[in-house]
């Protein structure tokens, strides 16, 4: 039998939920204020909390805060006076499972709380199980997330902390910084093996496909909801993801807590942006409860010489073993000055370019691209023309399968130009 702790200090409401609600099968118990709730939850574990937001002299929203110092893996739902939607909304910021807006029909409570149990009951089926623990895979970690640095390292900790975690995780971070990598990770490592992973991307979805495929009707979740039961759905640029369908998003994932993990990806600073109006609020606290940031390449650049050696292993050079390309002094010094906007997806392509091009084993700073190079160890125009056109000639004999007569009528120059 399910247990229930309602919290509220209004006598005439215990008695109404408790009318209502020990019929369906609920074993209740009562507090009339927040530290009396508090007292009763650290005595007998529940499976759900159902909590007033105005009380005195703890109101609903400490104890909420209090309840997750002491169990993470609480679920609460909070009851809000109808205009309080702002508070409703800080109770989702402080781990709030759900909120109600009173009055509230006994349809849409009796719904909170099933919601709220099947949810309860997955995290403690994943916490019985060991469902993949971190540890078991702790090396896919490090490997896929290479360094040194102490950013990289609380990175990989907080990862593995939130693995088997049932809860929304949202990553945040720059274009390139890995993203795409650290879902992965918490995928494979808190879902059982051969369990899906429904990746959606909300730059590129048409608005059919939204509907169809993510909202379905009433919020029951479209037919990539219904594909990531039992695994994990991942939502990538999601400031992206249309303002209209935003509401419904909520609906969906009210709806589907339990059968999914829900994974969301940012480039923007989403908070800031609901805060603007720019997204939605409510979307946010429900997808930010387990935030994770990922450091830009420029503040772990003490990572730079693990990542280098790591991007040339991984790089073809066509005359001699890419394992063997160095770069010189001045080279690593430009890497390190450089800002790299694009993260580790920006080092990684320049750095096997440049190591799938070059000709001789030590990489100097003047064959790094132009915008890592300091002005002054730029080449003259002539120079750098001259470069262009041995390089567009080359593409051009290749594309002619080494025709100098073909490529030297292509190009619409002399053949005798080729060489």
């Amino acid at each position: 039998m399910p247990s229930l702790l309602i919290v509220d200090d209004l006598i005439s409401i215990h008695e109404m939920l408790e009318a209502v609600i020990s019929p369906t099968g609920y074993k209740t118990a009562f507090a009339t204020d927040g530290e009396k709730g508090l007292v009763r939850y650290k005595a007998e574990k529940y499976d759900l909390v159902l909590a007033d937001i105005d009380m005195k002299p703890m109101d609903g929203i400490t104890l909420l805060k209090q309840l997750k110092a002491y169990d993470p893996t609480v679920v609460v739902i909070i009851m809000t006076a109808y205009a309080s939607t702002e508070s409703a909304i800080q109770a989702l910021k402080f781990g709030a499972f759900d909120y109600l807006q009173k009055p509230f029909k006994v349809d849409e409570l009796m719904q909170a709380l099933k919601r709220g149990l099947e949810f309860r009951r997955t995290v403690l089926e994943r916490e019985t199980l060991g469902v993949a623990a971190p540890e078991v895979r702790a090396g896919d970690f490090e490997a896929r997330l290479a360094g040194d640095s102490p950013k990289i390292k609380r990175l990989i900790s907080q990862l593995k902390k939130l693995a088997t975690a049932h809860t929304p995780v949202l990553i945040s971070g720059e274009p390139g910084s890995g993203h795409e990598v650290a879902a992965e990770l918490l995928h494979a490592a808190g879902t059982p093996a051969g369990s899906p992973l429904v990746p959606i991307d909300c730059r590129q979805v048409a608005p059919a496909d939204i509907r169809s495929g993510l909202l379905g009707q009433n919020g029951a979740g479209g037919t990539w909801v219904q594909q990531a039961k039992g695994g994990t759905l991942l939502l990538q640029h999601l400031q992206n993801l249309p303002k209209d369908a935003q509401p419904e998003m909520i609906s969906v994932i009210r709806n589907n807590a339990h059968i999914f993990r829900l994974v969301c990806t940012t480039e923007e600073d989403l908070e800031k942006l609901a805060e603007e109006g720019g997204f939605n609020e409510e979307l946010f606290y429900r997808v930010a409860a387990l935030p994770v940031h990922l450091p830009p390449l420029r503040e772990r650049i003490e990572d730079l010489p693990l990542l280098l050696k790591e991007a040339a292993a991984k790089s073809v050079n066509p005359q001699f073993d890419a394992r063997q390309v160095e770069f010189a002094a001045d080279a690593l010094a430009a890497l390190r000055a450089y800002r790299w906007p694009g993260n580790q997806a920006e080092f990684s392509q320049t750095i096997s370019r440049l190591v799938a091009g070059t000709e001789t084993r030590v990489i100097t700073a003047a064959q790094l691209p132009l915008q890592l190079r300091e002005l002054k160890d730029w080449p003259a125009l002539a120079d750098h023309l001259a470069a262009q056109e041995k390089e567009y000639i080359a593409r051009a004999l290749h594309a002619c399968g080494g025709d100098k007569a073909r490529a030297a009528r292509a190009l619409g120059i002399d053949v005798s130009r080729l060489g």
